[in-house]
């Protein structure tokens, strides 16, 4: 079930009135309703995935409360490592399985040894990657003694698989959802109305903005080897606004839609298109898996306390893991490891914490410093964007060698699209325009030109909304 198809407009009306007006007496009750219309919306992808999501969440809510009454820490420990070894196990044979053996035969294949490894024919189940890792910040915060194991199986149980999060995020914390899970819940106007707005927004970047870059971007990088010079810069352009669009609009969506049944999730974009250096940019893009990352890996490694060696070590594993939870493919790893040498020049000269604050504030306009630090930045990340869009490593090596020769003759090639070019670029320019005015908050939807935005956005819709294929969200996929 989409966001953005007719099916879930038709589920949300359904359970946000079910929520409010037959459940409400009772948090009891609608801690269950959460629960299985979660599981129904899970179950509309594919239902024999289910018993997985519902096995995940047995098995960490039982070894978090056996972890609890562990007496010894031998025991403890035997509890937290079953229930991380079959997470990752799990994890492992549906998403890695088949990119390790094949890789090892390719490896083979360079000394001469052919081999047929057995592969498997498995779909990859939606957002395994997001509620495995729900599940594992959960146990490592109880192995840890930062939370105690919640006894309740339903509160549990939404927490993982609340539905607005459950395929694509954001990752959430056991420390920040369980509590609002727990507590009584009163309907508030003011939250449902600003959830409605954040998810007219997420719409608008997913329809209008990430699907109609999205047929430009194919078009180009599925024919790569025939593009000129500019023709590949523009299909590099519009990925990253169709990632970005897709992404940061399921988001909000989310967001928004958890504000209607009076729940807080965490912020999982602020602007990072805006960021003027790369360390900035990883502080505002997927929020979430970052600051897991952050906390559940890098500061376990030793942080940023050991000296510089340590400090680059540890900045490109969590890179190059944040590269392979991406996807299996090498693709995701080079990814992965281009951003952490963006990375190193700060951390060698300790700039890595220097834009903390937002860029520009209370001021109309960048310095030319910070305006060159955005368009620098953001060239750099839409080049390691090609590695992430391509089918492989050889592909992407030649489509960026390619970008570079500077080959701009016959100008910009679309082949056969019969879609807008030059407004398409002018409704990202204006969309760049909306984001910056708005930089300062949670999303565009406020002031005193609430209702402009609202009409302009939604002109938008229904002018090149028409022109885009309701497709899936990206990040479905991992």
């Amino acid at each position: 079930m989409l966001f953005n198809s007719l099916q879930f407009a038709l589920f949300l009306p359904i359970v946000f009135v079910l929520y409010w007006f037959v459940t409400s007496k009772r948090l009891s009750t609608q801690n269950i309703l959460l629960l299985l219309c979660s599981y129904f919306f899970y179950a509309c992808w594919d239902w024999r995935f289910l018993f997985l999501l519902v096995f995940s969440t047995l098995l960490d809510y039982f070894t978090g409360i056996k972890m609890q009454e562990s007496r010894t820490s031998s025991r403890k420990r035997m509890w937290f490592w079953l229930s991380v070894c079959i997470n990752l196990g799990f994890l492992g044979v549906f998403k890695y399985y088949n990119f390790f053996v094949s890789s090892f035969a390719d490896l083979l294949a360079g000394f001469g040894l052919q081999v047929h490894p057995l592969t498997l024919k498995v779909i990859l189940p939606v957002g395994i990657s997001f509620y495995t890792f729900h599940g594992l910040s959960y146990v490592i915060d109880i192995y840890k003694d930062r939370i105690k194991a919640e006894r309740n199986f339903v509160d549990y149980a939404v927490f993982v698989s609340f539905f607005p999060l459950l395929v694509a995020g954001p990752i959430e914390r056991a420390t920040h959802l369980l509590p609002q899970i727990k507590k009584r819940r009163v309907f508030d106007y003011d939250k449902a109305i600003d959830g409605v707005y954040q998810i007219i927004w997420g719409l608008f970047k997913k329809i209008v903005i990430a699907d109609s870059c999205a047929q430009y971007a194919n078009a180009i990088f599925n024919h790569y080897q025939d593009m000129n010079s500019l023709s590949l810069f523009m299909g590099a352009f519009y990925f990253s606004f169709q990632i970005y669009g897709d992404f940061s609009g399921y988001s909000d969506i989310a967001l928004g839609t958890a504000k209607l049944f009076g729940i807080d999730l965490l912020r999982n974009f602020n602007f990072p298109y805006f960021s003027r250096d790369i360390a900035e940019f990883w502080r505002r893009w997927h929020i979430s898996l970052s600051s897991w990352f952050r906390d559940y890996l890098y500061i376990p490694l030793g942080g940023s306390k050991g000296g510089v060696p340590m400090q680059i070590r540890n900045t490109f594993v969590i890179f190059l893991v944040s590269g392979f939870w991406h996807g299996a493919n090498w693709t995701f790893l080079i990814w992965g490891g281009l951003n952490a040498l963006y990375f190193m020049p700060l951390l060698i000269s300790k700039r890595n914490r220097t834009h903390m604050d937002i860029v520009a504030k209370g001021k109309l306009l960048p310095t030319i410093q910070e305006f060159f630090g955005i368009c620098s930045t953001f060239l750099l990340v839409m080049l390691s964007w090609v590695f992430f869009r391509s089918d492989s490593v050889s592909m992407a090596f030649f489509y960026i060698r390619n970008m570079f020769q500077f080959n701009f003759t016959n100008g910009i090639q679309y082949l056969e699209i019969e879609r807008y070019t030059v407004e398409l670029v002018f409704l990202i320019g204006l969309f760049l325009l909306f984001e910056w005015h708005s930089r300062e908050k949670e999303h565009p939807f406020f002031g005193r030109w609430l209702y402009f935005k609202l009409v302009a956005i939604l002109l938008g819709l229904v002018v090149l909304g028409v022109y885009s294929d309701i497709t899936s969200f990206i990040y479905f996929q991992f």
